[in-house]
């Protein structure tokens, strides 16, 4: 089943967003080389695309996993935890239904 993980960031995370990425986007690999990532992609803080020095609010990740609990194993994991990026994360479950 597919679950959505939604993160938001602490205030000014765009220095530790950073430092953290590769390890973040290296895990987002492997969902996408297994099959499981839906989409995954930051919450720009302002209208735009390349948000600049604004940074983020969060991220949203889709994905497949055999359980809730190991969504929530996954999603806590994550380096920007560890690196102090993320103040909250909630995790659901996602129907898909289009496209």
């Amino acid at each position: 089943m597919y679950y959505t993980i939604y993160a938001t960031d602490i205030e000014n995370s765009l220095e530790k967003r950073l430092e953290a990425r590769p390890a973040h986007v290296e895990r987002l690999k492997k969902l996408v080389n297994e099959g499981r990532l839906l989409v995954a992609g930051p919450n720009p803080a302002v209208d735009n695309e390349d948000p600049g020095s604004a940074g983020f609010t969060g991220s949203v990740i889709i994905a497949e996993f055999d359980s809730l609990e190991d969504a929530k194993t996954w999603a806590n994991a994550d380096p920007y935890i560890a690196a102090g990026v993320y103040q909250n994360i909630e995790i659901k479950p996602y129907k898909k239904v289009l496209p």
